[in-house]
């Protein structure tokens, strides 16, 4: 696959990721609303189209999808019956965003009431009360969303590789961060919470298996700068310490993950391969540490049209 893997320096859109990243909460939250639970949170998380991101189709009235299009930088909301609204995205406070977008789901028929607070932020302020007049830069969007293509791509490659239970590529709201998991197949330590912004009853569901997870941040979960992480839950003896990585990898002990900058991977000559070679070698660290029955739980790489060989193990 030829992919875009443009430059997103954080420092030089920082506001208009925080802004981009509340919106998103906002249609986040209302999917949250609106969409029966599943197990570590998947019925509420988004995913990358070929616009931008999409909340995949909300059970409200006839069926609404919410799709952010970050090549037109508009919020589109799409329902089954054929009707469709849209706003336009640019410099406003999240209350304005926060009232049109009810707006524009109610015009479909929707039902736009939801939980009106921020989640996973720190001094969360409640969207009707956060009148604070934001920037968008729509070029920044634009090369944020590309950046979401190249890396969709690898790690859905990635995903092809276990036949064990692995989650979605999709991306957290809560967090910001697109993400992909797998798990081991056996139950996981009651987890402590504590979680700022997340109520602990969905951070111990959310961790009630073992699991290797990998994902990206634009930057600002925990990094200045936009990086990869990956790490394990939980995280077994010797976790930390260095293991075979890609050059300019390193285990950040204040986060407890394993990081790479998307400077890194972006400037090298094989991008893709970079990145699957962070994913799979932090996932085998933590697989082997973890005594997992990783014979069991893998296979080769998808290929088109090459059916996946048996596992007779599993």
């Amino acid at each position: 696959m030829s992919a875009i893997w443009p430059e997103i320096p954080f420092e030089t859109w920082r506001e208009t990721c925080s802004a981009l990243h509340l919106y998103c909460q906002v249609a986040g939250k209302y999917r949250l609303a609106r969409t029966p639970w599943i197990n570590h949170s998947w019925h509420a998380t988004f995913y990358v189209n070929a616009r931008g991101l999409t909340t995949s189709l909300v059970p409200d009235a006839s069926g609404i999808e919410i799709t952010f299009d970050l090549s037109r930088h508009i919020v589109i909301a799409e329902a089954s019956d054929g009707r469709r609204v849209e706003m336009a995205l640019g410099p406003m406070s999240v209350a304005d965003f926060h009232t049109r977008f009810c707006e524009l789901v109610g015009r479909l028929g929707g039902t736009p009431e939801f939980d009106g607070r921020p989640n996973e932020v720190p001094d969360p302020i409640a969207f009707q009360d956060d009148r604070q007049i934001r920037p968008y830069d729509a070029d920044a969007a634009t090369r944020f969303f590309r950046a979401l293509v190249a890396i969709d791509g690898v790690f859905h490659r990635f995903r092809t590789g276990f036949t064990g239970k692995v989650s979605p590529v999709h991306l957290f709201w809560g967090s910001f961060d697109l993400a992909v998991t797998r798990f081991s197949g056996r139950p996981a330590p009651l987890h402590p919470g504590g979680v700022p912004g997340l109520p602990d009853e969905v951070t111990r569901e959310a961790y009630s298996d073992e699991v290797s997870s990998a994902g990206f941040w634009p930057g600002g979960g925990g990094t200045d700068f936009a990086a990869f992480y990956s790490y394990a839950y939980p995280t077994p003896n010797g976790f930390a310490d260095e293991q075979i990585l890609p050059t300019g990898a390193y285990f950040d002990r204040k986060l407890g993950e394993y990081l790479l900058a998307y400077d890194i991977v972006r400037k090298s000559s094989d991008p893709e391969g970079t990145l699957m070679s962070f994913l799979e070698s932090t996932y085998r660290a933590a697989a082997d540490l973890g005594g997992w029955d990783r014979a069991a739980l893998e296979c080769p790489i998808g290929h088109p049209l090459r059916p996946r060989p048996l596992n007779r193990k599993r």
